[in-house]
């Protein structure tokens, strides 16, 4: 497996070993060990999948501390822009975000540590994208952050987004109290 660090720390893309032949491919997407010796030791616990369609966007989301999440996400179908929102107050990048594109086609797994918020948006006419976390959903710990805030600019490439209530309705950044997640950065 590749693997590649990000600008924000703690930030992984990982490129599995693919293997391909006329019937279609094959590819390893979780190795307990390999994760390990990268530094993902947490346990993930649970698996979540979604579908949508073009120019959904999901989030920002994130669990905040004692029950914050990791997410290893993958796409099963389509084509996704992924985003990571660091939300560690003690970080050198607090309230900096990256994205990634991920595509079916192209397998990889991102993975996000506790303290990010993490959000996508959906850039082909369907996508099937698959988390893994490593802390069950805990409701009243369940956060968000508005998707357009005007602080974190992300551009998510979509200029009609389909949007649930709640990520219309999410607070901006200004209007949160981030608190340490407990990890170490």
């Amino acid at each position: 497996m590749k693997v590649e660090q990000l600008e924000l720390k703690g930030l992984l893309l990982l490129t599995p070993r693919v293997y391909r032949d006329e019937r279609g491919f094959f590819f390893e997407v979780l190795r307990k060990d390999e994760l390990k010796a990268i530094g993902i030791e947490h346990e993930l616990v649970q698996v979540n999948q979604s579908f949508s369609v073009k120019n959904v966007i999901r989030g920002l989301h994130y669990q905040s501390a004692p029950k914050a999440q990791g997410k290893l996400v993958r796409v099963i179908a389509g084509k996704i822009i992924d985003v990571a929102v660091d939300i560690r107050p003690q970080s050198e990048t607090f309230l900096r975000w990256t994205s990634v594109i991920l595509d079916a086609d192209n397998p990889m797994l991102f993975w996000l540590p506790r303290g990010f918020a993490h959000g996508f948006g959906v850039l082909s006419d369907t996508a099937i994208v698959e988390y893994q976390c490593d802390e069950y959903f805990a409701p009243e710990y369940d956060a968000g952050i508005l998707y357009n805030d005007a602080e974190l600019n992300i551009d998510w490439g979509i200029v009609s987004p389909l949007l649930s209530d709640k990520d219309r309705n999410n607070p901006s950044v200004k209007q949160i109290n981030f608190k340490p997640t407990g990890e170490t950065i």
